[in-house]
């Protein structure tokens, strides 16, 4: 049974029992769509952001840093980089501090942007959202997918000795060394920690999760199905560029692009197009170029676009292909 059984009859109710409004109106079918998923979402936002806060807590990004910084790797660290990034909840908008902090602990270029390729387009809340709408199956490649993107992308750009292309004021900050305080806070402090920290985190995604589901109902309930294989099918060769190029001037947080594509998907867009759409949003975007433009000079922010591009567009070739 579908434990968010419950949440449908809800939103039917309001829909079709409280607006009145038709099994098969458009305003209906988008308006139920909605709600649904906006409840479901949200929800599932409450319950993973409070348990990633209880990670977060005893794996911070000062550990991860040192982790790498602490060892040789001899090629595997391009991978671990691009591991915790697939852990770690952050965005485009925390790429500054962790771009300054990584490089002053002396972790090489190529695999800080390991880390910063795959940050983005992987947390906790999107798989299980992506398991949700589109099997494990699917879900487990788009991850695997992330990681081979940063792995690559981070090794691509490693060896092409763009170190220069730093913004000189990164190389010229000391590192200072902060020293950990272990406090030993009580169950009790530490459930209402975990709680505020999930809470937030939750408040500050929401809005774009709910711009994103707006989205999708809209395409979901006014679009006819076949629409878009008219124009964007497998057959089509251009179709993941223009989807990935399309992609670039918006922004949005992983989360809320999710039910976009399963929108885009339904009315018969290919997996893979509608997957290097959603990737280059998150990770492509322009507000997200001009965060990095503030410590990458622009030979660098423009090879870190342009490898990372590419290799959205094979993999978005790569699924239309084998993944149905």
């Amino acid at each position: 049974m579908d434990i968010f059984y419950p949440l449908q009859l809800l939103s039917d109710w309001l829909v079709y029992g409280i607006f009145n409004l038709g099994k098969v109106s458009h305003l209906g079918t988008s308006l139920n769509f909605f709600i649904y998923d906006s409840l479901k979402i949200i929800f599932l936002l409450l319950v993973i952001n409070y348990f990633m806060a209880i990670i977060r807590y005893y794996l911070s990004v000062e550990k991860l840093r040192d982790f790498l910084a602490s060892r040789k790797w001899y090629g595997l660290d391009y991978l671990l980089s691009s591991i915790f990034g697939t852990i770690t909840p952050f965005c485009s908008c925390s790429s500054i501090p962790l771009f300054i902090g990584f490089l002053e602990a002396g972790i090489p270029l190529g695999v800080t942007l390991s880390f910063l390729i795959t940050s983005p387009l992987v947390n906790q809340v999107a798989v299980v959202l992506f398991a949700g709408l589109f099997g494990w199956k699917i879900t487990i490649l788009y991850v695997i997918s992330a990681m081979i993107l940063g792995v690559t992308g981070g090794f691509i750009l490693g060896k092409l000795n763009l170190e220069k292309q730093v913004a000189d004021y990164v190389w010229q900050i000391r590192s200072k060394k902060s020293k950990a305080v272990n406090k030993k806070e009580s169950l009790r402090k530490l459930v209402k920690i975990f709680w505020q920290e999930g809470f937030s985190l939750t408040k500050k995604i929401t809005p774009y999760v709910l711009l994103g589901i707006a989205v999708g109902a809209l395409i979901h309930g006014y679009i006819p199905a076949g629409f878009f294989e008219k124009y964007i099918t497998v057959e089509n060769l251009f179709a993941v560029p223009i989807a990935t190029i399309v992609a670039v001037p918006m922004y949005a947080n992983v989360v809320g692009v999710i039910p976009i594509m399963q929108s885009l998907v339904e009315k018969g867009i290919p997996i893979g197009t509608a997957l290097a759409f959603m990737m280059a949003v998150v990770g492509l975007s322009l507000p997200e170029a001009l965060i990095l433009k503030r410590v990458m000079k622009i030979k660098l922010l423009v090879y870190f676009f342009g490898v990372t591009a590419i290799n959205i567009i094979i993999i978005g070739y790569l699924f239309n292909l084998f993944v149905k």
